[in-house]
């Protein structure tokens, strides 16, 4: 059975739209049917004192088991240069499971969906052009909603079609 998965992307060291695209090549040959965002540039959150990231989102459908599917993610990230990057701090590379399907987990190592999504504009943007009406499991709002009550636009700015 597949399983609808959808994925926020994010880089701010070395070239950032490359590591994106790359990283999205890697999910590419693991999925199936893969749907891409543009890219947005960003400020950082939490740890401002670095450069701002490039964020995109992604659908697609896996046969993988979340906790599989996280394990493969890691992956591409180390593969990509990732190693035990300073929470919200500067990196090459990040992926997060936003949804998967309308799993809800609260796990040790995995939380579904993203716990912080609908409050992070560089989440919801992107992730509002592939897939406005999908509703939040635990919140029953859909992206566009969660976006439109977010205050302001600043700190995003469109980049690159993907």
């Amino acid at each position: 059975m597949l399983n609808e998965v959808y994925l926020g992307l994010g880089s701010n060291m070395g070239d950032r739209h490359s590591n994106v695209r790359q990283a999205l090549g890697l999910i590419s040959s693991i999925a199936d049917n893969l749907t891409v965002s543009n890219t947005y540039e960003t400020f950082p959150q939490g740890f401002r004192s670095q450069p701002p990231f490039l964020n995109a989102a992604c659908r697609l459908w896996t046969n993988m088991n979340p906790f599989e599917m996280m394990r493969v993610l890691f992956e591409i990230q180390f593969s990509m240069g990732v190693k035990a990057p300073l929470l919200n701090g500067p990196r090459p590379l990040d992926i997060d499971i936003l949804m998967y399907g309308n799993l809800v987990i609260n796990a040790p190592n995995l939380v579904l969906p993203h716990p912080r999504m609908h409050e992070r504009r560089f989440v919801l943007e992107p992730l509002s052009e592939i897939a406005p009406s999908l509703t939040h499991p635990i919140l029953k709002l859909t992206v566009a909603e969660l976006l439109s009550q977010l205050d302001g636009t600043t700190g995003i700015r469109w980049c690159f079609e993907n």
